[in-house]
């Protein structure tokens, strides 16, 4: 696969495309709304200079993979030549079948189309479209760039085919892949999410604080990033759909925390809008 498609410029989409662009892939990156265009461009040129200060990657081969990355605001052109286009768009099950029907018109009839959803039905999404066997789920995590995983989640019409191809990929843009059998919150996010809604508690309930519950599991159970600022990471208004689409599926103990809804309501969706569970400067 050489030309791979993003229809999707936010937080997800954006890592995604640099991921893509950085092994020297060619990389078409979709987005309607401009502002979200521009923002990317600044990510991966910002991304770029980071490989090329940490030696990476030479100035002159920076400059030759920026070359290849296009940007597009209306979706046609963006997968017209794509042998791989993957969905980006918010956790919404109703746009992201929608994009999927468009996507299933434009893009070449070979083309495998992925959706990055952490959560939902890559068989729901993928039935509207005439090649539910080049349909899957490719969930990337965030931040793309640092993350080595890439769960790759079937529908019930998805080939082996396809399956190889996709491990293919990931492997191409230094990933490692984990075959997961379709079920609602696949592996990681199903339980991902669990931890945080815990977390959120645990803040509601006067457990500890913000910071003492992130550090308590950076150094107790050696993650990375505690789950409060995880949330803030993904986006609280991300974090809330899955929940909801979790809890509608697979019952009670995934009920979202209350202070988590109050939390976007109130515009607080963590890192994008400069305050979640930490205010950001």
């Amino acid at each position: 696969m050489q030309n791979i498609s993003v229809i999707g410029a936010g937080t997800m989409g954006r890592g995604i495309a640099f991921a893509c662009a950085l092994s020297g892939l060619a990389v078409s990156v979709q987005d309607k709304f401009e502002e979200s265009i521009e923002g990317c461009k600044d990510y991966i040129i910002k991304q770029f200079d980071k490989s090329i200060e940490k030696g990476k990657l030479s100035r002159q081969e920076a400059e030759e993979r920026k070359e290849k990355i296009r940007y597009f605001q209306e979706l046609e052109g963006a997968v017209r030549q794509a042998d791989l286009v993957i969905e980006a768009v918010p956790e919404v099950m109703e746009l992201k079948v929608d994009t999927f029907k468009e996507l299933d018109r434009y893009a070449p009839s070979g083309a495998i189309l992925a959706t990055n959803t952490s959560t939902m039905s890559p068989t729901e999404i993928s039935a509207q479209t005439s090649r539910p066997d080049r349909c899957i789920a490719l969930h990337f995590f965030n931040p793309v760039p640092k993350m080595k995983l890439i769960e790759v989640i079937c529908g019930l019409e998805t080939s082996e085919r396809t399956i190889e191809e996709s491990f293919h990929f990931g492997a191409s843009i230094g990933k490692e892949c984990v075959k997961i059998n379709e079920f609602p919150g696949f592996a990681v996010s199903r339980m991902n999410c669990l931890i945080g809604n815990e977390a959120m508690n645990m803040v509601m309930e006067g457990v500890g604080s913000v910071e003492d519950i992130d550090k308590a599991m950076n150094l107790g159970l050696n993650h990375p990033m505690g789950p409060l600022e995880l949330a803030d990471l993904v986006g609280l208004d991300t974090r809330l759909r899955n929940m909801e689409y979790l809890h509608k599926t697979l019952g009670e103990k995934y009920r979202p925390c209350p202070i988590l809804t109050k939390y976007v309501k109130a515009g607080h969706l963590g890192k994008k809008t400069g305050k979640g569970f930490y205010t950001y400067s």
